[in-house]
């Protein structure tokens, strides 16, 4: 009798529960291991200590950007570059095409600013799409060999922005790769688009820190002059109209000459999108790119994804199918509680601590949907970015 009472205890898993708590557990274990091997490297980051670390001699840079139709975001960011607490450096801006008020503003503050070069190009290029095309006129125009690129609508948290960018170069670095959030403001979008920002920093900052970058922020991304001209600068890609930042960086980082920049002093907040039409057509941008990465990269990033999607796929169909509900929500359990101390310690490092609580909600939706973004953009793109 004792013995039939035990067995009763014991759950009976059909074929069924075996094949999708095998699926279901193997996706975890991946999971696990993506956040224990990389994402905890930025999660539980130590800057070096101020007396251990070498010397460094701050040297000249070049901050760089393209500006089209870009007068109120200039007039609101650009002060903030020109004001930078540094020693050496000047600030190049490519004004392209514009037809507001662009080109004036950035002529009188170039009679009152010394260090400011503006170059114009006044024709629109067909064979040419995007920002890749001014970026070189400005980053070939630049006199210093260690360049700093950002966007108009962004802005540097502090003046100490040049100094904690600059200050990650070594002799053997030739890539500092900083961080870009987006602005705080109210609604559902705006954490959606902070989350994502957080989501997309944690791969490739991680991925950083453990000796394998493939991406970096135009936002807010730093590379030496002559790494540029050696690679001959954005033309093995000048064909695809985004990719300035995340393309190049994958093309010529490497273990060995790549930094990251996590300091606070070093972010540069972005105006975020106001509208869910723009936000999706800005992600299907991004996404684009994707699929030009190096094989290893794309494999990394793809397997890291597929068990996203794998994990909530087989979690909530055991749910739905009343398959071993209590073993789906225990490994659930676990998988959230490994996956949320990593991701509270990231979230608080990037500045955006209030995510943690949206990150439970957003992310069974958030996982689902990307991959279709991913697939849309790659199969449906248009021609021209607007």
């Amino acid at each position: 009798m004792e013995l039939l009472t035990v067995m009763t205890l014991i759950p009976v898993f059909t074929p069924t529960a075996l094949i999708l708590l095998s699926i279901l557990g193997s996706a975890t274990l991946i999971l696990l291991t993506y956040y224990l091997a990389f994402f905890a490297r930025l999660a539980f980051y130590r800057p070096p200590k101020a007396e251990s670390a070498p010397t460094v001699n701050l040297p000249p840079v070049s901050i760089v950007m393209s500006a089209r139709d870009e007068y109120h975001n200039l007039v609101n960011n650009l002060p903030a570059l020109l004001n930078q607490d540094y020693p050496d450096f000047e600030v190049v801006i490519v004004n392209h095409t514009s037809t507001d008020e662009t080109g004036s503003y950035l002529q009188q503050l170039a009679r009152e600013h010394r260090h400011l070069k503006v170059i114009s190009i006044e024709h629109e290029l067909n064979f040419f799409k995007g920002k890749k095309f001014p970026l070189s006129i400005g980053i070939k125009s630049a006199k210093n060999e260690i360049l700093l690129l950002t966007d108009a609508d962004c802005k540097p948290t502090s003046d100490q922005w040049i100094k904690e960018m600059a200050s990650c170069y070594r002799p053997d670095t030739e890539i500092v790769v900083g961080y870009g959030p987006y602005e705080k403001r109210k609604g559902l979008l705006n954490a959606l688009i902070r989350y994502d920002a957080v989501m997309v920093a944690m791969q490739y900052l991680s991925f950083a820190l453990a000796k394998i970058p493939y991406m970096g922020v135009g936002r807010n991304l730093s590379y030496r002059k002559s790494l540029f001209l050696k690679n001959k600068g954005f033309t093995s890609h000048y064909k695809i109209a985004s990719g300035d930042d995340d393309l190049f960086i994958n093309q010529v980082a490497r273990s060995s000459n790549t930094q990251v920049a996590l300091q606070k002093e070093s972010f540069v907040y972005s105006v975020p999108k106001t509208s869910l039409k723009s936000y999706i057509r800005q992600k299907r941008r991004h996404l684009t790119t994707g699929k030009h990465y190096k094989a290893r990269f794309k494999w990394l990033l793809g397997l890291y994804s597929l068990s996203q999607v794998v994990f909530w796929l087989m979690f909530l169909l055991m749910l739905i199918l009343n398959i071993q509900p209590f073993i789906a929500l225990a490994v659930w359990f676990f998988k959230t509680l490994i996956t949320l101390i990593v991701q509270k310690k990231v979230y608080s490092r990037l500045q955006e601590p209030q995510l943690l609580l949206f990150s439970l909600a957003i992310e069974p939706l958030y996982v689902l949907v990307l991959p279709l973004f991913t697939i849309i953009s790659s199969i449906n793109q248009p021609k021209e970015w607007k």
